[in-house]
């Protein structure tokens, strides 16, 4: 189809590709070939596990043909309408989106290309609605690299960018219990009290910034790449009681959680809470096409029936995507790809507590659903990090090298090891990641004080 010999793809992208998040003389790319289930091949036909789903978005695992033809059908038959225009496409996947969102209660919905524009576009939602103009959003936090979603976020991904980006941002602590900042001199408080603790500290920060001042508060319904980070019971429902509280629009960022990742549908979900408004991405289309989403309650909707939303994109409920979207959907439905995830939940928090029982650079793991991290670190005692803040070490680098030279694909973040498969895998598949995974930790085993 393309012609180009495999082995002059990866010098030609060296040559021509500006990449990103990368000093650009350090790069060196996998060159993919295909891909297929949980697995992929590079051009030499080495092949690899996919425990990141890729970018954490390929949710029904790779070259489903019911997805790709229900491409190929409306690309044959409508790619493109303006942004003005609707379509086929265009009323299902709305329709889709509502019915399968917390409580079916999020019944507008506004279609972007990708979670970064649908976070900015959740932003001006909430703005436009309550009048105000700041947003609450923790430091453990990613919603995206564009300018207003990149300022939300919390993580030293920002720093690098400012102060050249939108105001009105302010942050908080996140409920992370192994590292919580409020009881290190009291680690065993209960659930109850670690919950209450940090509900208390988001309400403070609420009284000292003006209640009458805050839009919206915007959270990861589970802390991604920083951390795996799940709120305790109590918590989003605290926080959702808050938002109620000081009519503050609760914006539930699903953009990784969503789809099945969990085991629910949406990770709000688990704590029965509903929010105001919802952004999605990744797992909506499992990433066969870009497409976001911002799904909302009709009464902020409805504030803009007369007063014109003044925002929008070229490419807005692009068509393909839609029926991207369309297609994956009934795929996790008719495949129960969602109930997958949650009963394959226990399995990987089994391999991950034996994991950690085995290795002494392990300082914990964490999962829901088949979303997980194991966290490593020098000195269990002291928890140490095995990497710096916002950084790297020989060990991390080594323990990804040895993943990558024996055919495991997975995201080390700082300190981390992020295990986040195709919600198809099986448990054996599970279990080939994890014996390569248990020999790589014999490498930041030896770092251990």
């Amino acid at each position: 189809m393309f012609d180009l010999p495999d082995d002059e793809i990866l010098p030609l992208s060296k040559e021509h590709v500006f990449w990103t998040w990368s000093a650009q003389a350090k790069v060196n790319p996998i060159p993919v070939k295909r891909a297929k289930g949980v697995y992929f091949w590079d051009v030499d036909d080495k092949r690899y596990l996919d425990f990141n789903s890729m970018t954490m978005c390929v949710n029904i695992g790779h070259g489903d043909e019911r997805v790709i033809e229900a491409m190929v059908a409306q690309a044959r038959l409508l790619p493109y309408t303006a942004p003005g225009m609707t379509n086929k496409v265009r009323a299902l996947a709305s329709r889709l989106v509502a019915e399968i969102s917390p409580g079916g209660q999020l019944t507008k919905v506004l279609f972007t290309l990708g979670g970064a524009d649908a976070n900015e576009n959740a932003i001006k939602l909430a703005r436009g609605y309550t009048g105000r103009y700041k947003i609450l959003a923790r430091y453990r936090s990613y919603h995206g690299a564009t300018a207003g979603a990149m300022a939300a976020t919390g993580d030293p991904r920002r720093v690098a960018w400012e102060p050249m980006l939108m105001p009105g941002i302010v942050h908080f602590l996140d409920p992370y219990r192994y590292r919580s900042t409020f009881h290190r001199a009291n680690p065993n408080i209960s659930d109850e009290d670690f919950t209450r603790d940090y509900l208390n500290h988001l309400e403070e920060i609420i009284q000292y910034e003006g209640p009458e001042t805050i839009a919206a508060l915007l959270m990861e319904s589970v802390t991604g790449t920083n951390g795996v980070i799940i709120p305790p019971d109590g918590y989003m429902q605290g926080a959702r009681a808050i938002c109620d509280k000081y009519g503050i629009v609760m914006i539930a960022d699903e953009v990784m959680s969503g789809f099945g990742r969990t085991g629910k549908w949406f990770a709000v979900e688990h704590w029965n809470v509903v929010p105001d408004i919802m952004t999605m991405a990744k797992g909506l289309t499992s990433a066969y096409a870009p497409l976001g989403a911002v799904a909302m309650k009709p009464e902020i909707a409805a504030h803009f029936d007369e007063a014109a939303y003044k925002s929008g994109l070229t490419y807005t409920s692009h068509p393909i995507s839609l029926a991207a979207a369309i297609a994956n959907i009934n795929v996790m439905r008719q495949d129960k790809i969602v109930e997958h995830a949650a009963a394959m939940g226990p399995v990987l928090k089994r391999m991950l507590t034996d994991l950690g029982e085995a290795h002494p650079s392990v300082g914990e793991v964490r999962s829901i659903g088949l979303f997980g991290i194991v966290e490593l670190v020098k000195d269990r005692r002291t928890k140490e990090p095995m990497a710096p803040w916002n950084g790297s070490s020989p060990e991390m680098a080594a323990l990804k090298k040895y993943c990558f030279d024996h055919g495991l694909y997975l995201d080390v973040h700082w300190h981390t090891a992020l295990i986040i498969p195709p919600l198809i895998i099986s448990e054996e598949q599970l279990a080939e990641g994890f014996k390569v995974l248990d020999g790589a930790l014999e490498i930041t085993d030896k770092a251990v004080k």
